[in-house]
């Protein structure tokens, strides 16, 4: 597991136990410039991370034996990306930008490190927050959340995994009809189905993926906070279980995990409970098995470790420790060996 601890400068790593789901901190990486956004190569051979603050995107050798990164290459950007994912073939490197309201592709070279300059630059608007292309990886989609400046919208790509180009597609956009504020966004791992949370709506939209168009159609909206809960909230990331039986979206302010589970044959939201967790869960992930849930507390700096009930989808508290000033995400990789 390696979660970014933005406001400290580095990358703490940890061994997982596939068993128990104990964590045992096994290092630190430094490194500087705010480190946040984490992204994986489909070989699990290379980590990338967004520096925030030093506008640059650095790319590290994953050891497969032990887990810990090497440094093989550093790229330098015009603005800072808030999110970043490699196609599905791992020969590119997406990113999404907040404030810029910009998207890129950078070619990923055959060490693995991401390379510039950057193939793709494409202004969008204020508010692009997540970027990532379907399973064929012949289409992308960048949401971007409303409020300020943000015009409340998904924009709609095709890409071209033979050159790293992104086209518009038609529509170029879809709009939803309230202020829902898509953010991040999951797959499903054997629908056309995606799942967006919406950071102003404070809820999870499900949509259906037109295969042969590159388009997306909502069908269903589910809030992810209680009845007459009146607090202020936002909703932040979105995961799914390699099942896809089961979805969980935090709530940031409410303070609590929403979980879902999802239907086998229509692929709906049936709500199941919201778990209390750490103050503004930001960071939320799974392991790749499937078992066991993290959140991480930007407020608090600590991380909760949770048990997913394999019938129920439920979480089922394990334990809570501290990791530092602000962690900004977290992810967990299966090594090869």
């Amino acid at each position: 597991m390696y979660v970014t601890i933005s406001e400290e400068d580095r990358i703490s790593v940890f061994s997982l136990d596939p068993e128990t789901g104990a964590l045992e901190q096994r290092g630190d990486v430094a490194v500087g410039g705010t480190p946040a956004p984490l992204a994986v190569s489909p070989n699990r051979r290379t980590l990338y991370v967004a520096r925030r603050s030093d506008l640059e995107i650095s790319s590290y050798r994953i050891d497969q034996a032990s887990g810990d990164l090497s440094l093989i290459g550093t790229v330098s950007l015009e603005s800072d990306p808030c999110y970043i994912a490699t196609d599905r073939k791992g020969g590119y490197l997406l990113s999404a930008y907040y404030g810029a309201g910009r998207t890129t592709v950078h070619p990923i070279g055959c060490d693995g490190a991401a390379d510039g300059p950057a193939i793709e630059s494409i202004n969008t608007a204020p508010g692009a927050h997540s970027i990532q292309t379907d399973r064929s990886n012949r289409y992308a989609f960048l949401p971007h959340i409303a409020g300020g400046t943000g015009p409340n919208e998904i924009r709609q790509f095709k890409f071209d995994d033979a050159t790293g180009r992104l086209t518009p597609n038609s529509p170029a956009k879809f709009t939803p009809e309230t202020e829902a504020g898509p953010r991040h966004f999951c797959f499903h791992p054997t629908k056309d189905v995606l799942y967006f949370s919406n950071e102003q709506g404070c809820s999870v939209t499900g949509y259906n993926l037109d295969p042969a168009a590159g388009t997306l159609r909502p069908f269903q909206t589910v809030s992810t906070l209680p009845d007459g809960y009146e607090g202020r909230n936002s909703c932040a990331q979105i995961q799914i279980t390699p099942s896809g039986r089961f979805l969980y979206a935090p709530n940031r302010g409410h303070n609590s995990i929403a979980c879902f589970a999802i239907d086998d044959s229509s692929a709906r939201l049936e709500p199941l409970a919201r778990v209390p967790t750490e103050p503004v869960p930001r960071a939320i992930g799974i392991d790749p098995g499937g078992d066991f849930f993290f959140a991480a507390g930007l407020e608090s700096g600590t991380l909760a470790s949770y048990r997913i009930d394999e019938v129920t989808g439920e979480l089922q508290h394990l334990a809570t420790r501290p990791v530092g000033k602000a962690p900004m995400w977290v992810l967990t990789v299966e090594l090869t060996g």
